[in-house]
């Protein structure tokens, strides 16, 4: 197209008197834009004023007339551009722009008919260049469709071949796909496979196997390449030409198609591209659809033979980096120990932790401390409403009074039976009142010791009834500890007594608290769908920021391990129980 533009701009040029410079300019293809094809003088460059003009011409879509340079000295134009833009079905295909000597006696209007005149024929074959691109795209799009509508390899790969022998003419058509260093053909057009002479199979794929050594594309007859084998099969087969086109996945030659023709038309250089781009969509297609066809086992093996190409063939060199680092990884793993730990969630506990309780049924008279506070032995904490007793202790005092008068005029009468009776009155009187002033002292909630409130807060409450034995507060000791880790049952087998670890806590990150497993429980809790043991350890030299509640992740050292068994130890025992349940 190029050089008939040139032609036809020279013709054109050399028949308008007085033009000294023109330029062709056509659409690219798929986009919005021109592409300067050809110029006259032949060699020469567009002036800006050219390639302006040109383009205000396309975006107008009619001729345009523009004024060129000025004459310094009289001020008078010396010279027109004239551009004609090429419209076919409401489509700019091209323009054509020329600069003429504004001293030129041939009128502008002459010389838009004879470029419109002109322009016609090249018009003509723009919209024919058009239609065929359009019509071998639909062609390519149809093959495709036929390939991706079959479900299966082989029925696919055989309607293919069938179509595209119907559309070339062509005696025979044969798709083939290597196997290892060699080709099999896998689909023959118009026939089964099996049906032909293993001769004839050997011959095709010899001619295949030839293209695809050559990488190329190979027709016969033809003297560019080597085509011995298709000379061979050309003789055997009597037939006039034979052209092979290699199918390529992903950069990698995976089969070929083998086209022959009975009759004495060669294959021509458009068809031969045409159908390699056919080839270029198809191959990924059939290969895809090949490989899912296998047996699962196959389509492992086929993925694994492809990564070893990969590794030990030419390029891929992130692959090659990765896994020789993955490798250099694993083979550290399995060599290197280090230290294996347990690794559970773990809480602080007092050693003892004490309970303050209701001494009886009453109300809350005030509060003193909360959840969180220091208090001494012997602290008081709150109060109960001890008005009822008092007054109590009012009247067993004076029934005690009362008695004692009338055990004193008895001894005076020697009336000795009612000295008895008011003898034995006095006593119980005294026992009551005795009782009553021991509810009284016990009115004062005291802490049972010095350390920190762990639960209660009573403030809250005042006047609200308790019962006797209702826990009012819980007290645990500041200077003894003891951790309690949560170790999940499969991980129990390694843990043992005196065993040492240490302990890092959400408030204390950046300490790590070292610790000795003392005791082991035998019960398990269950908690989001997992079995845990508790066990008990004793924190050595504890800071006196620790508290009763503190929370964190503890780590029981077991011993030296590989790094492998470190990191894979678990997915194997959870694979070794799936392969006994699953097994009958």
């Amino acid at each position: 197209m190029e050089q008939l533009a040139q032609s036809w701009l020279e013709q054109q040029c050399t028949m308008i008197h007085g033009a000294f410079r023109g330029l062709v300019e056509l659409s690219v293809q798929h986009q919005d834009q021109m592409s300067n094809v050809a110029h006259w003088p032949s060699g020469g460059t567009a002036s800006t004023m050219l390639r302006s003009t040109a383009k205000l011409a396309t975006m107008k879509r009619r001729t345009v007339i523009e004024k060129g340079d000025a004459d310094q000295s009289s001020g008078a134009m010396r010279s027109y551009v004239i551009a004609y833009p090429m419209v076919v079905k409401k489509k700019v295909l091209g323009v054509i722009a020329i600069e003429i000597d504004a001293e030129s006696q041939m009128q502008h209007r002459e010389i838009m008919s004879m470029l419109h005149a002109g322009s016609v024929f090249f018009e003509m074959l723009l919209e024919q260049q058009s239609e065929e691109h359009k019509g071998q795209l639909t062609r390519i799009l149809e093959l495709v469709s036929l390939t991706l509508d079959q479900p299966h390899f082989q029925s696919a790969a055989t309607s293919l071949a069938t179509r595209l022998a119907n559309e070339l003419s062509c005696s025979r058509v044969s798709i083939g796909f290597m196997r290892g260093r060699f080709v099999t053909v896998r689909a023959l057009s118009h026939s089964a496979r099996q049906g032909v002479k293993t001769s004839l199979l050997r011959a095709i794929s010899a001619a295949m196997e030839e293209a695809i050594d050559q990488d190329t594309t190979l027709v016969y007859p033809g003297k560019e390449y080597i085509n011995i084998a298709h000379r061979k099969l050309a003789e055997q087969n009597r037939v006039a030409s034979v052209c092979t086109i290699p199918l390529v996945n992903d950069k990698e030659i995976t089969g070929a198609i083998t086209f022959e023709r009975s009759d004495s038309e060669p294959f021509d250089a458009d068809t031969v591209e045409l159908y390699t781009h056919v080839a270029s969509l198809i191959g990924p297609i059939l290969e895809l659809k090949r490989t899912n066809d296998c047996w699962p086992i196959v389509r492992l093996l086929h993925s694994a033979g492809g990564l070893v190409k990969k590794l030990f063939g030419p390029r891929h060199t992130v692959l090659k980096a990765a896994t020789f680092s993955l490798l250099a990884l694993a083979v550290y793993m399995g060599l290197v120990t280090n230290t294996y730990r347990v690794t559970a969630d773990a809480a602080l506990e007092g050693s003892i932790q004490r309970a303050v309780v209701a001494p009886i049924d009453g109300f809350i008279l005030e509060s003193d401390v909360r959840a969180g506070d220091i208090v001494q032995v012997g602290q008081l904490m709150g109060m109960l409403d001890d008005r009822e007793l008092k007054l109590e202790q009012q009247k067993l005092t004076s029934e005690k009074a009362r008695h004692s008068r009338e055990y004193r005029s008895a001894m005076a009468e020697h009336d000795r039976a009612q000295v008895a009776i008011l003898r034995a009155r006095i006593s119980q009187a005294d026992a009551q009142l005795q009782l009553t002033n021991k509810q009284l002292e016990r009115m004062q909630i005291l802490s049972p010791l010095s350390g920190v409130v762990v639960s209660g807060d009573l403030s809250q409450s005042l006047g609200s009834p308790v019962s006797r034995g209702d826990v009012m507060f819980e007290v645990a000791p500041l200077e003894d500890y003891r951790l309690v880790l949560s170790v999940d049952e499969r991980d129990m087998p390694d843990v043992t007594t005196g065993q040492e670890g240490q302990l890092k806590l959400s408030g204390m990150p950046g300490d790590a608290l070292g610790f000795t497993v003392s005791r082991i429980t035998p019960v398990s809790e269950s908690e989001d769908g997992a079995n845990y043991y508790r066990i008990e350890a004793q924190l050595e030299n504890p800071p006196a920021l620790l508290r009763p509640g503190m929370e964190g992740v503890g780590k029981i050292e077991i011993g030296e391990r590989r790094l492998l068994w470190i990191w894979t130890h678990r997915m194997i025992d959870w694979l070794k129980l799936q392969a006994w349940a699953w097994w009958p």
